[in-house]
């Protein structure tokens, strides 16, 4: 029987594959996409399948999981770490390893599910901070030129949830990140409310890195945003839209009480204040696909959703929104053989 995909993702949907390859070193990664890239096959790379929605169809070429696996540092007492890591490592298993290791700056990232290939893609970011603060460097193979490429960091085009390597989908494919990491046990500033709260300091102040982590991973999890076997509320693909971010035109035409965040020239709003003031509340949908119970962003597979159910779902909320407050909803979670239906499709 042929893979599931289902059995790769968080959201736990989505149908076979017609063919399924386990990259464990770069050079099995590199000649498998190459391969399939000269023979004009469709490649689907999938890392730990936790910001994906497949449809129920499956994907019809050669879906290549990555699983490499390594980290090397370079640790000086002036420069910190020089951390490379494998595209293939778990994400919040290295960001612990870094803590453990007396390397700050990853704290607040902590609990976010997949893996490190594909941070600097999504410029993964929580609790005022993204990876591209600390990446300073991509490795890559360039599909289109077929040579391995590395981009330092200002190279990498990083913005809010984006990238050169978002903007130019599937061109590039992640080998290993490598990351500057501050010695010391103090995090950063925290720059989020929420999470000065839960540490007791004011914003601008720092904690212990680690207990920022102990934070973070509590504030997650109290939105179902750590991954748990058992809570159906973490059968997601954690916040299914991005904060839209909105000329300061429009940010003014929504309503006073609506939260704003200066965003360069812009305005940056909150989704999950939308959704929620748009009249979907936790628990919204059916018994198959439904909004998490504890956090609106989050679509949630119930037990026995399809690709299709999610997908329904996704479009109502963003067509809400939109139908109350003229903003369009764009999802964060990378769509594989769907789309969210209605006019202007996206």
């Amino acid at each position: 029987m042929a893979d599931r995909l289902a059995d790769h993702t968080t959201l736990r949907v989505g149908g076979p594959a017609a063919r399924m390859v386990v990259a464990t070193d770069d050079e099995t990664l590199v000649e498998t996409v190459a391969a399939c890239d000269e023979r004009g096959e469709a490649v689907l790379v999938l890392g730990g399948g936790s910001n994906v929605l497949v449809a129920d169809e499956g994907f019809p070429g050669t879906v290549v999981r990555v699983a490499t696996k390594g980290i090397r540092a370079e640790v000086s007492d002036c420069a910190g770490a020089s951390v490379q890591v494998a595209a293939g490592e778990n994400w919040d298993e290295f960001v612990a390893h870094s803590l453990a290791q007396g390397w700050a700056g990853l704290e607040t990232l902590s609990g976010i599910p997949g893996l490190v290939g594909a941070t600097p893609i999504q410029n993964v970011g929580a609790y005022g901070s993204d990876v591209s603060r600390t990446i300073a460097s991509v490795l890559t193979w360039d599909r289109r030129e077929r040579v391995r490429r590395t981009f330092a960091a200002s190279e990498c085009g990083f913005g809010y949830r984006s990238s050169r390597f978002k903007e130019e989908p599937g061109r590039h494919l992640v080998l290993n990140v490598t990351f500057q990491l501050r010695r010391g046990d103090l995090g950063d500033p925290v720059a989020y409310p929420e999470l000065a709260r839960a540490l007791g300091v004011d914003v601008g102040q720092r904690a212990p890195a680690r207990q920022v982590r102990d934070a973070v991973l509590a504030i997650r999890g109290n939105k179902a945003m750590v991954l748990d076997a058992e809570d159906h509320d973490t059968w997601s693909a954690g916040s299914f839209f991005t904060n839209p971010v909105l000329t300061p035109e429009d940010a003014a035409a929504l309503p006073p009480e609506a939260p704003r965040y200066p965003a360069g020239e812009r305005v940056k709003t909150s989704a999950a204040w939308l959704i929620q003031h748009a009249g979907f509340a936790k628990g919204h949908g059916n018994e198959r696909a439904a909004l998490s119970h504890k956090h609106v962003l989050a679509l949630t597979n119930r037990g026995g959703a399809s690709a299709a159910d999610l997908v329904a779902l996704a479009t109502e909320v963003r067509d809400g929104v939109e139908a109350r407050f003229g903003v369009r909803l764009v999802p964060e979670v990378n769509l594989v053989g769907t789309r969210l239906g209605g006019p202007g499709r996206s």
